[in-house]
């Protein structure tokens, strides 16, 4: 029986896992979650509401995480600048994580109801990473804009990174926010007659 809050958490978070993987999460119970992690029910839920949470454990610090990294960037940054900052931070804690993301990532990918979660944690931390910008003087619009679009790249990056792994995560996030500027630069046009 682990003797941490922390360690038993650990270990709910991955019995999950691997119940998930191998049942699937539809046919697998909070109680045998609980049994495979080596603690009670009650246990489980001191620690998870519900058999979704334990595969978004985490969330609240990354959203503390990218708000106190936007908060901190330096003065002089652009939104998407800053936005860069916060996600690179983000980033290098997913990529030391990656023997436990991928298979989330999976089980997740195979599960309606956990998509669904998964698209309603991405709109929190996103709302949240624009009252952040607001926080700096970012006007609201633009601020959510900046927000919404910032997380689509990340998201975008993320994904090349898992299909790709052999290049850094940073490298990925690089390219994404590289190809966002990108969009928006002017076109030359070249002379069809000419």
């Amino acid at each position: 029986m682990p003797r941490s809050g922390a360690e038993a958490r650990r270990r709910l978070r991955e019995a999950a896992l691997e119940l998930y993987r191998e049942r699937g999460f539809d046919q697998t119970t909070t109680a045998e979650i609980a049994a495979r992690a080596g603690v009670n029910e009650r246990t489980f839920f001191r620690h998870f509401p519900d058999k979704r949470e334990v595969l978004f454990d985490g969330e609240a610090e990354l959203r503390d995480a990218l708000i106190q990294t936007v908060a901190e960037a330096p003065e002089d940054l652009e939104p998407f600048e800053i936005l860069l900052c916060a996600f690179r931070k983000s980033a290098r804690n997913l990529e030391s994580n990656r023997p436990y993301s991928d298979p989330r990532w999976k089980v997740i990918a195979a599960t309606p109801a956990l998509r669904e979660r998964e698209l309603a944690k991405h709109a929190l931390l996103t709302d949240a990473v624009a009252e952040a910008l607001r926080h700096r003087g970012v006007g609201n619009g633009l601020a959510d804009l900046a927000a919404r679009t910032g997380w689509a790249a990340y998201q975008h990056a993320v994904e090349a990174w898992q299909d790709d792994p052999a290049q850094s995560l940073d490298e990925h996030l690089s390219r994404a926010f590289d190809d966002l500027r990108s969009l928006s630069a002017p076109v030359v046009r070249a002379n069809p007659g000419g």
